[in-house]
Formats: C-alpha cells, sequence, structure tokens
C-alpha cells in the first residue's frame, strides 16, 4: 500500500432535518480524522436545502473538515459550503467548475468506465469518486479502477466503500480518500462506533506500511 494512508470522506444519507442528524454527525465526526463531508438532503427545495445545510456545515468545518452539497453549485454558495459533488455528466461538472473555482471545491462521481474518468480527470476536477451510495457496484469492479487510477494519475481518487470490511483493501489499492455512509451512519452500534473502527484499521495499515 502506499505509506499515506488514505483520509476519510464521509457521506450523509439523505437528511430530513438537521436537528435529529446532527449528533450522528458531531459522533462520526468526533471519533476519527474526516477531511470532508458531503451532506446530502431529502428534500429538493432549495431554501429548506439552505437550511439543512447551514445548520449541519458549522459541525464540520469547526473541526477543519469539508463540507460538501450534492450536485447544486448555487446551493454550495448560498449556504457557505466548501464545494459540490456532481455525478449529473459533462454539462453540470462544467457548470459547477465555471461557478466555483477556484475558492471552492469541485469532486465527479458516477464515473463507471475509465473512459468517464479521465474525461472528468481533464476538466480540472480536484478529486474523482469511484462508486458511491446512488452507483453501487460490485467491490471488485471499484478496486480495480481505484488501482488502475492511483497508479497513473495525480488527481485525487475517492473509493466508495459499502461495507467497514472493504476499508483495508481501498487503503492497499492506493485510494487518496475512502468514502462511507450507510456503513457509518446506519451501523447498529452508531455512527461514532463505526468510525473508530475505521480509524483503527487505517492505524493499523499505517503501521505496517511503515
Amino acid at each position: 500500500m502506499s505509506i499515506d494512508a488514505p483520509r476519510l470522506f464521509l457521506i450523509t444519507p439523505p437528511i430530513v432535518e438537521a436537528a435529529s442528524f446532527a449528533p450522528q454527525l458531531a459522533a462520526a465526526l468526533g471519533a476519527a480524522g474526516v477531511a470532508c463531508v458531503l451532506l446530502r438532503t431529502q428534500t429538493r427545495d432549495p431554501g429548506e436545502a439552505k437550511k439543512i445545510i447551514k445548520a449541519l456545515a458549522p459541525i464540520a468545518q469547526e473541526r477543519d473538515v469539508a463540507v460538501l452539497v450534492e450536485g447544486d453549485p448555487q446551493l454550495a454558495v448560498r449556504a457557505g459550503a466548501d464545494g459540490c459533488h456532481v455525478e449529473a455528466g459533462a454539462e453540470a461538472l462544467q457548470s459547477a467548475l465555471s461557478t466555483l473555482k477556484p475558492d471552492r471545491i469541485v469532486g465527479a462521481g458516477a464515473l463507471q468506465t475509465r473512459d468517464a474518468a479521465m474525461t472528468a480527470g481533464e476538466t480540472g476536477v480536484d478529486y474523482l469518486m469511484f462508486g458511491g451510495p446512488d452507483h453501487l457496484e460490485e467491490h471488485d469492479s471499484v478496486l480495480e479502477r481505484v488501482a488502475w487510477w492511483a497508479e497513473i494519475f495525480n488527481i485525487p481518487c475517492v473509493a466508495y466503500a459499502q461495507a467497514l470490511s472493504e476499508v483495508a483493501d481501498f487503503a492497499a489499492a492506493g485510494a487518496d480518500f475512502i468514502a462511507l455512509s450507510d456503513a457509518v451512519f446506519a451501523d447498529p452500534r452508531g455512527s461514532g462506533a463505526a468510525m473508530a473502527e475505521v480509524a483503527a484499521t487505517l492505524a493499523s495499515l499505517s503501521e505496517k506500511a511503515h
């Protein structure tokens, strides 16, 4: 594996209401070092989404964790987020880049082929994500693309892990970031316990690498 352990990228479930979700988010962020949180909202109403993001973003940003929103660069600006994650194709990606760069982060997902990844990588995005909560793929398929990308390209790649047991594989493959969603937020032990397990896994791998 690479000597540098991957950093963690949390993806929330679609949030209905900020106050009830805040403790889960705080517990997850308190249990392990996280680089980035993608805050997803259930509502498609921009005003309601903005309220939810503005209520939750400080929980992450006060810990120096970047906050992204899903697919809406204007919402990212209005809600004070740090960037936007785009899965809607080339046109949406270009729109986000022109709206948010160079001050904010733009990442691309829904990249299910090598060609799609290379095309997105040429646009100036900050990262590419393989797999994702809305694009569930076989673990081996995501792992193959992560290893390929990490070996050849410099743009950071994010590997989406459907289960905590996948974290070690993605770290060994050279992922720069490992994204987690249901594996953390649907864990019956609670989000903090799930993240503590991930942190322990990465710490163990890092020790072995050195």
